[in-house]
């Protein structure tokens, strides 16, 4: 039994956080889309290595079937380490930026059973990430990049969100709390949509 939550909020709402500890607290697998391209960018004899170099290097968006292929391959492995008939709740974070990757995952994979919606003030998000660049090193936790990935969020992520929405499958949670009430707030919506599959992992 496969159940798929994907996991959308602008830069800086504090997607990564919540992901991880429900990973550690319910043993859900935290699939990142942009993780799994640079490790398959990275990865001695792969397939698509080079082709997602190229589109990383022009800045342009990798196309979607290879991300999903990616997700595809990252889930069966999954559920073959987890053995036959046991159940997995993946969360999908970063993915689908766009309504054609969402239709086409849910299409080509499985459909999933509901968007969690990490929702926070513009401002919010570029303080925390203007905070996170002192110390991260990542390039683009600067102020015009920041500014470019919330318009890039707005004009083609938040379509996704309006029409998981308006098809019921929308958990909206406000991000702009501390990280241990919004967690809390998660855990609450969850508990209510996923009723029985929602229980905390044997330590």
């Amino acid at each position: 039994m496969t159940t798929v939550i994907f996991v959308l909020g602008g830069p800086g709402a504090g997607k990564g956080t919540q992901c991880s500890k429900l990973v550690s607290e319910y043993g859900f697998t935290h699939l990142s889309a942009g993780d799994l391209l640079r490790a398959e960018q990275s990865r001695p004899g792969s397939q698509f290595g080079e082709l997602i170099d190229n589109y990383i290097r022009e800045g342009k968006i990798v196309p979607m079937e290879v991300t999903i292929k990616l997700l595809e391959n990252a889930m069966a492995e999954t559920s073959a380490k987890k053995g036959e008939g046991s159940k997995s709740v993946f969360l999908i974070d970063g993915f689908p930026r766009k309504m054609d990757q969402a239709l086409k995952f849910e299409e080509t994979v499985c459909p999933a059973r509901f968007v969690l919606f990490y929702d926070c003030p513009e401002e919010e998000m570029e303080r925390r990430l203007l905070e996170r660049g002192k110390t991260s090193g990542r390039a683009d936790d600067n102020e015009e990049s920041i500014r470019k990935r919330f318009r890039t969020f707005i004009e083609t992520s938040m379509p996704v969100v309006d029409y998981y929405e308006k098809d019921g499958r929308l958990i909206k949670i406000y991000a702009a709390r501390p990280p241990d009430v919004v967690y809390a707030d998660t855990e609450a919506q969850l508990k209510k949509w996923l009723g029985d599959d929602f229980e905390k992992k044997a330590n």
